[in-house]
């Protein structure tokens, strides 16, 4: 017969097995300082010894990563992701702003449908903050222009969609993703915006995709986050064409200043 007996799990096993867990499901992020090792083990109820045994391999696997004098943290797991010279392409290429848009359309607009079917109530509750702050920044002072806030909590609306989904795979690989966006490597998206897009026009767009998700309405849900990417994707052109218009007139002027 093919059974063999139960060997006991070792203690470090099973914590090396949680924490996995919380870096998989994204709880757990890039630069996050575990615990001390003292509250850490009395918050997981194993030895010392035990967790040091854990947080060892861990290590070794890449995903905890030690600093000196102040702790324990998550890895930047998420920056292996793309290879440093594909990120230079990223940034020196206009065509992959365009793709990235593209990508983004995609996977967000499957991402909600899969929020609005599969996410729980705490997931939507999540979505429904992270919006109830974009409102709330835009009340005070209705400012046309965008702000370095605006794309923060745009970037964890989007995020927490991403997150309600619950595919790990998809989790990942759209957070970094919006690190990359984050960093400028796509596109600054306070110039991208510059006064030509309306803050108005945004909330409404993710007010739109919140009711869809709080209504769970997968395909209202899809068509929202879809009709917002397309919007900035035409306000992104818009704007690199705009540029290009701009140093063309001032070839002109120069020219005109010359000859005068």
């Amino acid at each position: 017969m093919p059974f063999q007996k139960v060997q006991p799990e070792k203690l470090s096993a099973s914590v090396v097995r949680q924490i996995e867990k919380l870096i998989l499901r994204g709880i757990l992020t890039p630069g996050e300082r575990l615990p001390s090792e003292r509250e850490l083990a009395e918050r997981l109820g194993v030895s010392r010894p035990s967790l040091r045994d854990a947080i060892a391999e861990l290590q070794d696997r890449g995903l905890l990563a030690a600093r000196a004098g102040s702790g324990v943290f998550i890895a930047d797991v998420l920056g292996s992701a793309f290879s440093p010279a594909l990120i230079q392409l990223f940034a020196s290429h206009h065509e992959a702003v365009f793709d990235y848009l593209s990508f983004r359309r995609d996977m967000e607009g499957l991402a909600a449908e899969r929020a609005a079917r599969l996410g729980s109530d705490y997931d939507l509750q999540v979505i429904q903050a992270c919006f109830d702050k974009m409102e709330a920044i835009y009340a005070p002072e209705p400012s046309p222009m965008l702000s370095e806030e605006d794309a923060e909590l745009d970037a964890k609306f989007h995020s927490a969609i991403i997150d309600a989904s619950h595919n790990v795979v998809m989790l990942h690989m759209m957070r970094s993703m919006f690190d990359l966006l984050r960093e400028g490597v796509f596109y600054n998206r306070k110039i991208m915006f510059h006064q030509h897009t309306s803050r108005r026009v945004l909330l409404d767009q993710h007010r739109a995709i919140n009711a869809a998700l709080q209504a769970r309405d997968p395909a209202a849900a899809r068509a929202a986050v879809e009709t917002h990417l397309d919007y900035v994707q035409q306000a992104l052109s818009d704007h690199q064409k705009a540029e290009a218009n701009a140093a063309v007139a001032q070839l002109r002027l120069q020219h005109e200043a010359e000859k005068g």
